[in-house]
């Protein structure tokens, strides 16, 4: 599993003082003069120790001198460390926050703006109709075909190009379209964009689009058939009904009118829709419903019932990289009974549907999706889930020898680290012991899901072992003298004083065990979520 990105990434200055990235000058300053006293090199006689506080002081210096100068918070804050060393050009007589925060702000955009314009964004599609009744009776499997493809660039800021065609064959006939848009923002809240297009439906249009409020967004169009002349206008209103859904209403007028409302909702797990569309002389409604069951796999419903159409369409997905998806889809309905496989790859789409048959009897359509749902699932459990995750521990593995020499500076800085904390942690321990206050008993942070496979060989937990680091001293002298501890939000932990990365590229947790009066108490939290303790909540 890979780190999750989860957080802010240039945090780590403010977990070293342990400080929220919110912090005041104020505590910025009495955070440094807390950690100076720890680690300033004069307090310390023995050579060897004396080199681990200069080592440490100069971090606790360099960390300070960046957070107390506003122009370098704010450059850091946006950019990390990489915009302090590559020397970030600001401008001059830049002396107010604001002016600050425009100029960043405008730097970042433009980075933005130069990755998008040094690419081009292709999307394409190809559909194979595939018919297993034409097969068996003796004619051609491949019923029909279509391709179609676009590429989009970016001109400029404000415009855009994108040019595209299609080619279809169904049985003996076929044909094609090139189509051509061009787009120009005309402001922040309004776009217009030209189109054409030539072949089978060879027209002109224009259209127009303009946010009217904060939550709502009008567009409308007008398109000239250039075979007959005939107008076709069209209007659209979207509304933000909620954070997770949209609402339209779409309506066209010209030798094909129609109305249609729709609704639509996505949110990390779930995504929904439903629509209504009267024409004048059809109608048709449909309804899909989407979850994700985990990060990689997710099931489907939908349907479509009308005037000309009824159909029920059930199936799932995988996801088998960041850019590769692989779904099956089994739909019923008066055309007859289909399976589709779909691969999706970047904006490219393969999709082939295949008619299995036309005749609609209950046993052979309870066949055609048993069947398959159970060749899917018992190759998912014999030889899928097996083979990803022997892929997942072979990378886990590698990236481990690829990161181990850092790892292992890393863990030595640390260890030194929290060889100047232990007096200080270690006192703070007994007092909490005294009055029973809280008491980190136990504290591991790293990759503490691998940790926890039981069934793995001695060498391979051994390996995993490696990914975890003992933090329960650094925590201990972090406890305050009210007999709490607060690790902030958005800040990652692994830049905590006495803590390192174990693992790059890893997803990693904090695990808790901790006494307060009397009672025991555990917890895990995310690399980058807040922690408070006590709680009640946490008692086991």
């Amino acid at each position: 599993m890979k780190e999750e990105d989860a957080g802010p990434p240039n945090r780590e200055l403010y977990a070293l003082l342990h400080l929220s990235p919110e912090a005041s000058d104020e505590e910025i300053r009495k955070a440094y003069r807390q950690w100076a006293q720890i680690y300033h090199p004069d307090k310390y006689q023995a050579p060897h120790m004396k080199d681990i506080a200069t080592e440490n002081f100069q971090r606790i210096c360099e960390a300070y001198e960046i957070l107390s100068d506003v122009t370098k918070r704010q450059i850091y804050d946006i950019y990390g460390m990489e915009g302090l060393t590559s020397g970030l050009e600001l401008g001059p007589k830049l002396n107010k926050v604001e002016e600050l925060k425009e100029e960043l702000e405008r730097l970042r955009r433009r980075k933005e703006e130069e990755k998008i314009f040094a690419h081009f964004r292709p999307s394409g599609t190809i559909l194979a109709k595939i018919s297993l009744p034409h097969l068996l009776h003796g004619d051609r499997i491949m019923q029909g075909m279509a391709m179609a493809s676009e590429v989009e660039s970016q001109l400029s800021k404000r415009n855009a190009i994108s040019i595209g065609g299609n080619l279809a064959v169904n049985g003996n006939s076929g044909g094609g379209v090139a189509t051509g848009v061009f787009r120009h923002q005309i402001s922040p809240v309004s776009s217009v964009q030209f189109m054409a297009s030539a072949g089978l439906r060879s027209l002109i249009g224009v259209e127009t689009s303009r946010q009217l409020s904060l939550h709502s967004t009008a567009t409308m169009g007008i398109v000239m058939s250039l075979k007959d002349g005939s107008l076709n206008l069209s209007n659209s209103w979207t509304r933000q009904l909620s954070e997770t859904a949209t609402g339209n209403i779409q309506l066209a007028l010209g030798p094909e009118s129609s109305i249609e409302v729709g609704w639509k909702m996505k949110d990390v797990k779930r995504s929904a829709a439903g629509g209504l569309k009267f024409g004048t002389s059809s109608f048709e409604a449909s309804a899909h419903y989407s979850h994700w069951f985990s990060s990689k796999s997710h099931g489907r419903i939908s349907g479509k019932v009308g005037s000309s159409t009824l159909e029920v369409e059930v199936g799932g997905g995988r996801k088998l990289s960041n850019f590769s998806t692989v779904r099956m889809l089994y739909s019923i309905g008066i055309q007859g009974i289909f399976w589709r496989f779909e691969l999706h790859r970047s904006g490219q789409k393969l999709i082939i549907p295949i008619l299995i048959s036309t005749h609609l009897n209950p046993m052979f359509a309870t066949g055609a999706f048993v069947l398959p749902t159970s060749v899917y699932f018992l190759l998912k459990k014999l030889i899928i889930k097996p083979y990803y995750r022997r892929r997942e521990k072979q990378k886990a593995l590698e990236n481990m020898e690829k990161t181990s020499s850092k790892v292992l500076e890393a863990r030595a800085a640390a260890e030194k680290a929290q060889q100047l904390l232990q007096n200080v942690a270690n006192r703070k321990r007994n007092r909490q012991l005294e009055t029973n206050g809280l008491v980190i008993t136990r504290a591991s942070y790293g990759n503490l899901t691998a940790l926890g496979r039981k069934d793995e060989s001695s060498e391979t937990h051994d390996d995993l072992t490696s990914q975890v680091l003992d933090v329960t001293l650094p925590l201990n002298f972090l406890v305050n003298d009210s007999g709490q501890l607060k690790l902030h939000e958005g800040v990652k932990k692994s830049g905590i004083m006495g803590f390192c990365d174990p693992c790059p590229g890893e997803l990693k947790k904090l695990h808790l065990e901790y006494t307060y009066r009397g009672e025991r108490y555990e917890v895990v939290v995310g690399d980058y979520e807040e922690l408070l303790i006590p709680q009640e909540a946490h008692r086991i």
